[in-house]
């Protein structure tokens, strides 16, 4: 009996395993990594709230800052799920410009149908994924010196393909002629539920203007698919055995080899996804401005990897969030049209950026040091 209480005793003086232990509500929303960004979101906003015009945050100024979001969205969260799996991609900017001479050369010099483009378009992004990653994996070289490499590698490409496809201009113009009343174009250009936004303006639950037609007609489509993408995204990074590959890629390599993750795959597939979601941008780019230039998604990979870090990507990989990417790219619209409702000179737009990617990486820095008890 003695040595029955004596083993009791003992027991019950170890220490609770930590793997059962219970985790307060505050602990566990401090380890989420798009902490930052929601924080950051409700600085911006109650800021713009304070000082900006109140048109800003009617239905059509939120519907103007949501627009330009929801481009960077995309291509934010591609790089946000790669920078998790332990790589960069520098190229997309130039990927939108070059994807979008693909698909512009498609429709007006070859005379492709717009469904058909489109395929030609992402086929040809999926090969420029693969070869991207392909070249990262092989070599062994640091994905951030082989996609800067890429980035003027396409910007050229994008400048003597526009010459070859125009005869000498850096603008390849025709692409509405050229799609013509296809209702295809429906999906990735103009606005969505505009029946719906034209019953509620008759309604009065909305604002119009003098002869009654609605100030926004309905929802931008590039909206839509932002939100689409940051939910399949999330559920793929949170649910799913792909997901639990990705951060285990990027989180040690080869320890995830050695249980049986196929890194090189995954780190593909990523490659792939990135150069996707810039060909999507550049689709939708191309079909509302009806042209494009080599100049389209200029400095847009620095923007995105920015969203992607105020997201709560380190940028060590292992660790991230695509609805963060989503937040971080939501704040760069808002402050970016925001800023047009206010006094304030535009240019400190591009301090903002800086200030933001520094404020990000500390504030990440310090939780997860917090966190994970590291000095």
């Amino acid at each position: 009996m003695a040595d029955i209480g004596t083993e009791a005793a003992a027991t019950a003086d170890k220490p609770a395993d930590e793997r059962i232990q219970e985790i307060s509500f505050l602990a566990r929303m401090m380890r989420r990594p798009e902490l930052g960004a929601i924080a950051g979101l409700i600085i911006v906003t109650a800021f713009f709230l304070i000082i900006a015009d109140s048109n800003m945050f009617t239905l059509s100024g939120i519907m103007n800052f949501l627009a330009p979001a929801a481009q960077l969205g995309i291509l934010a969260i591609g790089a946000a799920l790669l920078m998790v799996g332990g790589e960069f991609d520098l190229s997309v900017g130039s990927m939108v410009a070059l994807a979008g001479l693909v698909f512009g050369a498609a429709l007006v010099t070859f005379q492709i149908p717009l469904p058909g483009a489109i395929l030609v378009a992402l086929a040809f992004a999926c090969v420029i994924g693969a070869i991207n990653g392909q070249i990262v994996l092989r070599t062994g070289l640091p994905s951030f010196i082989v996609t800067l490499a890429f980035l003027f590698i396409f910007r050229g490409l994008t400048l003597v393909g526009l010459k070859w496809a125009t005869g000498g201009s850096t603008q390849l113009r025709g692409v509405k002629d050229a799609v013509g009343e296809s209702w295809f174009v429906e999906l990735f250009s103009g606005d969505a539920f505009e029946g719906l936004f034209a019953w509620l303006a008759s309604a009065g639950l909305i604002d119009t203007f003098a002869n009654g037609v609605p100030k926004v007609k309905g929802v931008p489509v590039e909206i839509l698919w932002f939100i689409v993408i940051a939910g399949i995204a999330t559920f793929v990074l949170t649910k799913t055995r792909f997901g639990n590959w990705i951060f285990a890629s990027g989180g040690d390599a080869q320890a995830a080899r050695y249980v049986g993750v196929p890194v090189a795959r995954v780190k593909t597939i990523l490659f792939v996804v990135t150069a996707l979601c810039a060909t999507l941008v550049a689709i939708l780019t191309v079909l509302d401005a009806g042209s494009t230039d080599a100049r389209r998604g200029f400095q847009k990979e620095f923007e995105a990897i920015i969203a992607a870090v105020i997201g709560g990507c380190l940028l060590t990989g292992g660790y991230g969030s695509a609805i963060g990417a989503a937040f971080g790219a939501i704040i760069f619209g808002m402050v970016l049209i925001g800023l047009s409702y206010t006094d304030i000179d535009q240019d400190w737009y591009l301090v903002f950026l800086g200030g933001m990617l520094l404020t990000a990486v500390l504030f990440n820095n310090f939780i997860r040091r917090r966190v994970t008890g590291e000095r």
